[in-house]
C-alpha cells in the first residue's frame, strides 16, 4: 500500500515555483518576497534547516533578479545540497556580522515585501530597523492562492497520502474499541499511519460519546463504551504532502437517532462534494453542505467551516467558508468535512480531500462513508 517511491522534485520544478511566486508577487504589487524556514520555504527551495534558530535563513525573491537565498555560514553547506539550490544563489554571514545588512542589499529600501507568515518577529523587526521606509504584508493576506493549485506530480503525491490515510481507516475499523481508552486508539491510528508510510503524524483525533461533540477533541483516558459513538480524524505527511480524513464510527448497534445524524451528515458532505467544480467560489461548497443541514433543524450545531486546503501542510488556503469569494480552480485541494455536534451527547463528521478537476470534483478518499460498526 505504500507503493513506489515518488521521483523527487528536481532543480527546474523549483526554480519554476520561485518564477511563478516572484511574478505573483509583482502582479500583487510587491517588491518581493521574503520566505523564512517552513512550509513555503520547502514548498519553494527543497530546503528545511535541521535546527530553526536565532540565526537568519531568508529566501528573497524579487521580479527580474535571481533567487537569494541568505543563509548562516555555517548551515551553507546543508543548504548548497537543497534540491533547489542549483536555482538559486547562496549569500552566507558569518556570526558577529549583521544579517540584516546582508539582506538589505537584496531590497528596494521603500519596498513593499510579502513575508511567510511563520518569519520570526525579531528577524522582521531587524530588516525594518535597517530600512525603515520598507513596510510588509503577511504572505497569507498578500498571496493566499500562492500553493494552492498543485501540478500533476502534487496530485499524485496528495492522491497517495489519501490512499495511504483510507489504508489506515480500513485496519483502524478491525480493531477492538469498546473497553479501551481513546489514547489506545490513538496510538494504534499514528502507528498504522506510519506503517502505510507517513514520515509525520499531525492529529489522531478519538473523540467518543460526549467527547465527540468537540470537533478537536484531544485523545484522552476516557474509555470507551458499547453504545458510543466515535469521531476519527487523522492525518499528516507522506512524502511531504498531507493527508486528512474522518470518519464516524459506531460501538456496537446504533440508535434511530443516531443513524438519522449519520446519514445526514453523509448527504451534507454529498452535497458539498457535488458543488465542487471550477469557478466556483468557495463559499458555494460551504452553502451547499451547510444547507443540508440547516434545513433539517441542526444548523446550530455545524459549528466550523465546511474545509480548508490541503499540501506541504494539513491545513492552508482555501478556505470552504461564508465569505469567501475565491474562485476554485482545477488543482485546487480540500477537505469536505460537514459535522454535526451535539453537546454531552455525541458528534459526527464525515470528511474527504477533494481536488478539483476540469469539470468537477475528484475524492483522494474512497472509504466508505455509510454507517461502520466496530467491537
Amino acid at each position: 500500500m505504500t507503493g513506489s517511491t515518488p521521483a523527487p522534485f528536481t532543480a527546474d520544478d523549483y526554480r519554476a515555483r520561485m518564477e511563478r511566486a516572484a511574478r505573483a508577487a509583482a502582479d500583487a504589487g510587491l517588491a518581493g518576497l521574503l520566505v523564512a524556514p517552513g512550509p513555503d520555504l520547502v514548498w519553494l527551495t527543497g530546503y528545511s534547516p535541521t535546527a530553526i534558530t536565532e540565526r537568519l535563513t531568508l529566501l528573497v525573491l524579487a521580479p527580474g533578479q535571481d533567487p537569494v537565498l541568505v543563509v548562516p555560514t555555517l548551515e551553507a553547506p546543508d543548504a548548497a545540497h537543497a534540491a533547489g539550490a542549483p536555482a538559486l544563489t547562496l549569500r552566507d554571514w558569518t556570526d558577529g556580522k549583521d544579517p540584516y545588512a546582508a539582506t538589505a542589499a537584496l531590497l528596494d529600501s521603500g519596498g513593499r515585501f510579502g513575508v511567510s507568515d511563520n518569519a520570526w518577529a525579531m528577524h522582521l523587526l531587524g530588516l525594518q530597523k535597517t530600512l525603515p521606509n520598507t513596510s510588509y504584508a503577511a504572505l497569507t493576506d498578500a498571496l493566499p492562492m500562492l500553493r494552492a493549485v498543485k501540478d500533476a506530480a502534487e496530485l499524485e503525491l496528495l492522491a497517495a497520502a489519501g490512499a495511504a490515510a483510507d489504508a489506515t481507516f480500513e485496519e483502524i475499523r478491525k480493531v477492538p474499541f469498546g473497553g479501551r481508552r481513546e489514547s489506545e486508539v490513538g496510538a494504534d491510528l499514528a502507528d498504522l499511519l506510519r506503517r502505510f508510510g507517513h514520515s509525520q503524524v499531525d492529529f489522531t483525533i478519538v473523540a467518543s460519546g460526549p467527547n465527540g461533540a468537540n470537533p478537536h477533541h484531544e485523545v484522552g483516558n476516557r474509555v470507551i463504551e458499547r453504545g458510543d459513538m466515535v469521531v476519527l480524524d487523522f492525518g499528516g505527511l507522506k512524502d511531504g504532502y498531507g493527508s486528512d480524513t474522518s470518519r464516524t464510527v459506531h460501538v456496537g448497534e446504533p440508535t434511530d437517532e443516531e443513524r438519522r445524524v449519520h446519514d445526514l451528515v453523509r448527504e451534507a458532505q454529498e452535497a458539498g462534494f457535488r458543488a465542487v467544480r471550477p469557478g466556483v467560489a468557495c463559499q458555494e461548497v460551504d452553502r451547499a453542505a451547510r444547507k443540508v443541514i440547516t434545513d433539517a433543524g441542526y444548523g446550530e450545531y455545524f459549528i466550523h467551516r465546511t474545509g480548508h486546503g490541503i499540501g506541504v501542510t494539513t491545513h492552508e488556503p482555501p478556505y470552504m467558508i461564508e465569505g469567501e469569494e475565491q474562485p476554485l480552480v482545477p488543482g485546487m485541494c480540500f477537505s469536505v468535512e460537514p459535522g454535526v455536534y451535539l453537546p454531552g451527547r455525541f458528534g459526527v463528521r464525515i470528511e474527504d480531500i477533494v481536488t478539483v478537476t476540469e469539470d468537477g470534483g475528484r475524492r483522494l478518499n474512497d472509504t466508505s462513508r455509510e454507517m461502520v460498526m466496530v467491537d
